[in-house]
């Protein structure tokens, strides 16, 4: 059985940004930090267009993401129309296996994820002027990732 899946990415604030996502089985929530990991926001984004890809060949995807001085793995696996999503944390950078834990984890429909992705990302690109996005994150919005998700959400596309 799939459970339906909320995401929320609040407005980024000094280089942080709070994060959450939730089911009906648990939630997690946690800020995430702008840095090192600079690209993880736009790596997300082409983790989650590549997934929708049916002609991909790759179906477990490795994100990197940081709090600091805590380190996050986010583990994307396909199993044909269905998506796992864990998330893993670890007490400090060295991202030592035996010392993460399992902290939320997720099976749904790839569809279903990445639209519940979606609403958020839409959310984050419709404010990103009036949350000054750009000075708070202290990068750019990855608008290409961002478009590129956008057209493989559409509806009737793969998937």
């Amino acid at each position: 059985m799939t459970r339906k899946l909320e995401v929320s990415f609040n407005s980024p604030q000094c280089g942080w940004m709070s994060i959450g996502f939730k089911d009906d089985a648990g939630e997690f929530h946690t800020t995430t930090a702008h840095a090192p990991h600079e690209q993880a926001l736009a790596e997300l984004m082409r983790i989650l267009t590549a997934l929708r890809d049916v002609n991909s060949e790759q179906n477990e995807y490795p994100l990197k993401w940081n709090r600091d001085p805590e380190e996050f793995d986010f583990r994307f696996v396909r199993e044909d129309g269905n998506l796992l999503m864990e998330i893993y944390q670890y007490p400090t950078d060295e991202r030592e296996m035996a010392t993460r834990e399992l902290v939320y984890s997720h099976r749904g429909k790839i569809n279903d994820v990445c639209e519940a992705f979606a609403v958020t990302f839409n959310q984050l690109y419709e404010d990103r002027e009036t949350d000054e996005f750009e000075f708070n994150w202290r990068q750019a919005f990855p608008y290409a990732e961002f478009e590129q998700f956008k057209s493989k959400i559409e509806p009737g596309r793969n998937q």
